[in-house]
């Protein structure tokens, strides 16, 4: 149950950081700092480990 969710909020995550770091790179989106994408990749690897430790445990 909890596997699933912690994949959907990984993949989510990751395509959202993906796409801000896009969007600032090519200068549309000046205004958000690197730190809070540096914070979202982290998030992202954080619920891909929750995810895995979930499937392990059969949450």
């Amino acid at each position: 149950m909890y596997s699933n969710l912690f994949s959907g909020l990984m993949v989510g995550f990751l395509v959202l950081t993906i796409a801000l770091y896009l969007l600032r790179g090519i200068g549309i989106l000046t205004f958000i700092p690197g730190g809070i994408i540096y914070l979202s990749f982290i998030a992202a690897i954080v619920f891909l480990l929750l995810s895995k430790v979930a499937r392990r445990q059969r949450w």
